[in-house]
């Protein structure tokens, strides 16, 4: 069975005040309505509350779908008074809707891999340092490399080295999607004096 392309959305707050961040939870209600409505799957996958109600951002996962994630991304409007704070006089909110590029769909190919075996270090017995049971693991594309000594056994130490890389690589990549958050957050702020993709009367 081919598995489902998925893309991952960010709904953020900007810098925005509290009713933002209520509009923010809104606004993942009204998508998670048309998702259902659509029947294309979809995840949370992370959650920021915000300070007094609603959040400062919501992350999911959802079945590729680009004539809904269209209709979506960009900055979206709602007008209408502050329930937290009704003698405001702004009426005009905005948050915006952001494709996060997916670091974490990670796919590690043998052909991408170079493998050296080498003679084991450190505890483990006379048996280990007499045959070249330790493994390292080159990933080609990134140049990031692990070692395995952990079993006396090449094959389990080759198995070890390659969970071991994916999980160097996806750290790696954490940190990648930590900027990129960041980035999200100001072209939001440069977003909000654009055309809103869609306006919503409150």
């Amino acid at each position: 069975m081919k598995q489902k392309n998925k893309n991952i959305v960010q709904i953020t707050s900007g810098k925005g005040p509290v009713e933002c961040e209520f509009f923010v939870q809104e606004t993942f209600n009204l998508m998670k309505k048309e998702m259902e409505m659509l029947k294309l799957d979809y995840k949370v996958v992370e959650m920021t509350k915000g300070e007094v109600s609603g959040f400062q951002s919501i992350t999911f996962e959802v079945e590729e779908n680009p004539e809904f994630l269209n209709s979506w991304k960009g900055s979206i409007q709602f007008i209408g008074k502050s329930k937290f704070r009704p003698h405001h006089q702004r009426k005009n909110w905005f948050i915006g809707v952001f494709e996060i590029e997916n670091f974490f769909e990670l796919e590690i190919h043998e052909k991408e891999l170079d493998f050296q075996t080498m003679r084991s270090s450190g505890n483990g017995g006379q048996n280990v340092n007499k045959v070249n049971s330790a493994v390292r693991v080159t990933h080609l594309p990134t140049k990031i490399q692990v070692v395995a000594m952990d079993s006396r056994s090449q094959l389990e130490n080759k198995k070890i080295a390659v969970e071991r890389l994916k999980l160097k690589i996806l750290e790696i990549n954490a940190k990648k999607s930590s900027a990129q958050k960041q980035n999200q957050w100001m072209n939001h702020l440069q977003l909000e004096r654009g055309n809103p993709k869609k306006i919503f009367k409150m």
